[in-house]
This record gives C-alpha cells, structure tokens and sequence, in this order.
C-alpha cells in the first residue's frame, strides 16, 4: 500500500486511477484528431489544448470518486457501472456549462466534448471489467505469515480475505494453540506449525511479511529467530502497525501506555497544530462569507417552523478537557430534554423537528460552529466535541478516550467520515480509534483530505442522524 495524504491507499486503487487518467486523456486525444484538422503537436503544446483536456478529466474522475467508484472498484453489476460512468461524464457536461458562463476560454470544444465523451463511454466500462476481473488478479499480492492469532490479527485476515484490492494475502498462521475460527474468519488459512518453527516456515513459505500478534507474548515469542530473520531482509511488524494500515484507525486492543510514551511518531507535531489554527481561522472565516445568505435563510425557517430560539447551544469539551459552548442551527423542540435529560442522538430521533431533519441531513445546522473556528474553540478538521456528561463516562469505561483532547475539536474529522454515527460503547471505541489515528498523522495535507471527503458526504447527504 502507498501512503498519500497521510492516508494509506492500496496500490490497486492507485493503479485504476493512474490507467483511467490515461485512458479518458487518449480517448480526448482520440476525439481532437477526429474531428479538428490541426496539428496536436501545436494544439497541445501552444494552444491550451491540454489544460481544457485536464479540467475535463479531472471532472469525470471526481464524478467517479463521489459514486465510490475508488472504494468499492469490484464490478458487481455492469449496468450499474455504466450508469455511474453516465454520471461520471454529465457532471463533466454540467462543469463545461458552468464554464461557458465564468471562463469561457477554458472549455472544450462542443464537438471533440461529445466524440471524447462517447469513446470514454465505451472504453471506461469494459477497462474497469478487465481490471476488476484480470489485472487484480495477475498482480502479485503481498504474502503476510501471523504470528499468533490474537483478535486483531483475525480481524486482519477477515479484512485481508474481504478486500483483495489491498494486494495482501495470508500464507499461513503459527500458533501454539488451536484457532477455532480460523476457518470461519480467513478460509484457505491454515497453521503452519508452533511459533518455535517460525524460520524453518519462513524458509518454506517465504512470505514477504511476518506480522506479530501474539496476546501474551513473554517466554514465548523467538526473538533470536526473528532478530535473524531481519537481518536477513524479511520485513517484521507488530499486528497493530498492519492494523493501522489496513483499516485507517489505531487499534486501542493492542495500544500498551508506554508505546505511546516511547513512540516517535504520535503526534501532533506541534508545528502543525500552529499551522492548523492559520488556516482553520482563514477557512472559516471564508466559509462564514459564503455561507452568510444560507445563514439567514435558515434562521428565517427555524423561527419560523417551530417555537423557540433560532440558535442551540450546548456544552462541550475542548482542547485540555476545557469546556466551551457550542453553537449549533436549533433542530430539535425547545423541550427535547427536559424529562430524559443528556441523550445521544439516535436515527429516526423523535425529538428532531420536520425542518430539523432536512437541517441536519445537509449539515446546515452545523453552519453556526464557524463562529467557534474563529473564536478558536474549534478546528475545521479535529475529533467531535463531546458533552461533559458523557465524556467523564467514557473515561471511565474506555482506556485513552481522555487523550483525544490534546488537540481542538473540528467541525468534521476523522472519525465522521470513516464511521457512522453511532450511539453504542463500540461505536464510539471505533470512532476513538480513528481520532487517534488523525492526532497520530495531524497534518495540512491530511485536513484537506478530510475536508475533501466532508464535501462528498454533504453532497450525497451520508451520516446524518
């Protein structure tokens, strides 16, 4: 896997992307040969040519990103693909238009649009069949051998067996003891031998990869044998460092106090958190301008649809468990805890006003927060507040939770794009997991991702609660 943006991308996503750029560009290329008779040497190079091409393919594989096209690239039904690819290259149509309007000098012409965009048409879904079916396939995947069979290594393995995109494979187990599931959770698997035989197995299998998960590991992991096999070139690893790249979010089950101690590279780095208060405040400060005239549309409504204040505002806690006051579009009734008092928010939540619903499917009721990015108690990108009431609870039952407020709250996060909105202890030890894999890679390039992915969400309208 490759790790872009501080985010961890399986190399056969890259290589999807990489091809299908090539492809959409060859079919534009294919389209300016056919139908202008000039030379493509001076169109190109002299007339603009490639920058008007980029825009459009930029556009068609953002069109493809926003339908998950980058995530879930195995081809299940292809006429579904080809109505995504449709989709793909009428939000390439509608930018062009946009285009004609703001800077008609960049758009493509009417004619070389339509034959391009009827050869990506036809190329696009039979290039995606081959590689889902045949490319995958032919490229060697990485053979990982576990030693131990400890719950986040089988979590690893059932990941391993469900995405075959990751390019990684099992080649076996040593385990000193039975594994009942293993058939269950990693079929194919097997055990290999005792964890004492690691270096004959290595010898035999010659996997690229041993990854150690091991739950008690004293008098039984061979150091010696190991240390021999790392000097010898074969890469070693902990079960919660494949964790970590397999599923995007650090594995508290495998968490010990003094590897966070003694780690080099938990963050956050304080240089960028200093950064980070920069363009939070000027990211904020620009959306609130844009957002203004939304703004009061929506304050008009609330007040409007249901008796009661215009605004919410709540207690949470902040960086160093400081508390603040958040400030949130009003969607639920003025008396919606007067009798069970704090509660999470549930799907389907009956406190929730009709207008409060659609609020809060589109975020818009998160708009007022951008005060609290420029007042500074809140980051555009960062972990979810939480209300005190059930922040000291969950320090009680879930070990680190306190240490996800050594950096500010955000408005978006993490944790919100990677996991649903959950009401249960396992919910929020997932989503605490994700917030500790952002403090761990805090940086610009990770935010905008962050940021970049919120859009898509609020676009397609996911997550709400």
């Amino acid at each position: 896997m490759l790790r872009l943006f501080n985010v961890y991308i399986p190399t056969s996503v890259v290589a999807l992307l990489v091809s299908e750029v090539v492809l959409i560009f060859t079919c534009f290329l294919l389209a300016n040969a056919l139908m202008l008779n000039v030379d493509l040497g001076v169109l190109y190079l002299y007339d603009g040519a490639f920058g008007r091409q980029s825009l459009v393919i930029l556009s068609i594989v953002v069109g493809m990103y926003f339908q998950d096209m980058y995530t879930q690239f195995r081809v299940r039904s292809r006429l579904i693909l080809v109505q995504q690819i449709c989709l793909a290259i009428g939000m390439a149509f509608l930018f062009q238009a946009v285009l004609n309007y703001v800077a008609p000098q960049l758009l493509v012409s009417r004619w070389v649009m339509l034959v391009g965009s009827l050869l990506s048409l036809a190329v696009m879904p039979v290039w995606r069949v081959v590689y889902s079916n045949e490319v995958t396939k032919a490229v060697a995947a990485q053979r990982i051998l576990f030693i131990g069979a400890n719950p986040v290594i089988m979590e690893i393995a059932a990941e391993i067996d469900r995405s075959p995109e990751l390019g990684l494979r099992y080649a076996g187990f040593l385990s000193d003891d039975p594994i009942p599931e293993l058939q269950t959770l990693a079929p194919g698997a097997s055990i290999l031998g005792s964890v004492s035989e690691v270096k004959s197995v290595v010898d035999k299998v010659k996997p690229e990869r041993i990854v150690v998960g091991l739950t008690e590991r004293r008098m039984r992991l061979p150091v010696s044998d190991l240390l021999d096999l790392r000097f010898s070139g074969v890469h070693i690893e902990q079960a919660g460092v494949l964790y970590e790249a397999t599923f995007g979010r650090v594995s508290t089950r495998e968490l010990r106090p003094s590897e966070l101690i003694f780690s080099a590279e938990l963050g956050p780095r304080p240089s960028s958190v200093q950064f980070q208060l920069v363009y939070s405040f000027l990211a904020g400060l620009i959306l609130l301008i844009l957002a203004a005239p939304v703004m009061v549309l929506v304050a008009i409504l609330v007040k409007l649809t249901s008796p009661g204040p215009v605004f919410y505002k709540q207690t949470r806690m902040g960086v160093d468990d400081v508390p603040f006051t958040v400030m949130k579009f009003r969607s639920m009734r003025t008396d919606a805890e007067a009798k069970t008092g704090a509660v999470w928010a549930t799907r389907n939540d009956p406190r929730v006003t009709p207008l409060g619903k659609w609020l809060r499917k589109l975020r818009l009721d998160e708009l007022p927060q951008l005060f609290n990015v420029l007042k500074g108690d809140m980051s555009m990108v960062g972990p979810r507040p939480e209300r005190p009431e059930f922040t000291r609870l969950l320090e009680e039952k879930i070990p680190f939770y306190r240490q996800r407020t050594c950096v500010k709250p955000g408005l978006t996060g993490w944790a919100q794009i990677n996991h649903k909105y959950g009401d249960t202890i396992e919910d929020t030890i997932a989503k605490l997991e994700y917030d500790l894999y952002y403090i761990k890679n805090l940086s610009f390039a990770l935010d905008m991702y962050i940021i970049f992915s919120t859009v898509k969400i609020v676009v397609l309208g996911r997550g709400a609660q």
